[in-house]
Parts: structure tokens; sequence; C-alpha cells
């Protein structure tokens, strides 16, 4: 008895599309599309619209699939071909106004190279504060105004649940940087929900 493809698993359903069956691949589209936008939503919650990048996703998984070795990784492929994607369009887009790198070592103690030091967090993580439905447009207000590689990292992180190694791979950055950049920005999404999430009026207001 066959199978219909909505009863397969993602793996049947990658190994179907390699061998260009359509309709495996309309049932990856269909599972897979809201994680492509929340995605890229996340990483990129300053742009207006990005359903065309969200196609151009699709595209790419749907020529390069059969590169994919081990179908049962499907997941973090995609994840990996998002990420990529994004890269690829901030290259393109005009620069805004320069940020202050927070990339450079942690002790005023330099030894010829910058040693990157990871940060103790000691707050919650990011994450569970995106679980308060309350304040997703706050929280989306402080990513806003992370530069993008450290938003692309937490988001990585916290979201996606990349490991530190995984994260480092995929954006092409040392394992130390990768961390900085997460602690970093917990420290930096910390500072800029304080006053509001010491409000209490405001907190009232959200809860109500």
């Amino acid at each position: 008895m066959t199978i219909a493809y909505s009863q397969k698993s993602d793996r049947d359903l990658v190994i179907a599309c390699q061998k260009r069956e359509p309709q495996a691949f309309e049932e990856l589209v269909k599972r897979h599309q809201r994680t492509v936008y929340g995605l890229l939503y996340q990483l990129a919650p300053d742009w207006i619209d990005t359903s065309d990048l969200a196609q151009e996703v699709f595209i790419r998984v749907w020529r390069s699939i059969n590169n994919l070795r081990n179908p049962s990784s499907f997941r973090s492929w995609l994840t990996q071909i998002i990420t990529n994607l994004f890269y690829d369009e901030l290259r393109k887009r005009p620069r805004r106004l320069p940020t202050i790198s927070m990339d450079e070592s942690l002790d005023d103690d330099s030894e010829g190279d910058s040693v990157t030091r990871d940060i103790k967090d000691t707050s919650a993580p990011p994450d569970e504060t995106l679980l308060t439905s309350e304040l997703s447009d706050v929280i989306r207000g402080a990513m806003v105004k992370l530069p993008e590689q450290f938003r692309t990292a937490i988001v990585l992180r916290e979201i996606e649940g990349l490991s530190y190694e995984e994260i480092a791979i995929l954006t092409k950055t040392e394992m130390g940087t990768v961390k900085s950049r997460i602690a970093r920005a917990r420290l930096k999404l910390q500072e800029l929900l304080k006053p509001y999430l010491h409000n209490p009026e405001t907190v009232s207001e959200v809860s109500h």
C-alpha cells in the first residue's frame, strides 16, 4: 500500500525529492514554510518583506537537495541554507550606520593576538523571555538594535538550538567569538529590556 506523502517522515520526503518527485517537495515546503518564514523574521526583524527570500530558500533546497548526503539532517541543512541566504542578502543591502565592534578581547591585557573570553551569563536565557507573548513587540524592538552578527548568533543559539560549534561552522567564525557574541547579545538584550521589565505599570498593562 502506497503511503501518502503527508504521512512520510522528512527523511523519506528528502529521499523522494532526490528522485525528483514534485509531490514530495510540495509536502516539504508545506511542512517547513512556517519555519523558514519564522527564522528569516528572527534574523531580520527590521526587513519589511522576506517573502521573496523564503521563495529563494526553497528554490535552493530543490536545486541542491541531491547534495544532502544524510537525509535525516534535513532540518539543520535547511537552517544552513536560510542563514547563508540571509548573509548573501545582507551583503547586497546598503550598510547602515556603523556599529561599535563588540568582538574585542574582554580583558585589557593584550598579548599580541586578541583573545576572546566568554562572559558568564546569570540572566534567564532570551528564549524563556520569548515564551511570554505579551513581550514579543518589545523584544523584537530590542533585537533590531543588535548588530546583525550578534542577532544571528543568538537566534541560532536560543531559537534554533544550535551548539556553539555548529554556529561557528555555519557563520564561518571562531567558536570563542561566537560565545562572546552570544554572551554580549544577552547582556545587551537584558540592558534594553530592563526599563520595560522593571516598570510595574507597563507589566500590569501587558498582563491585562
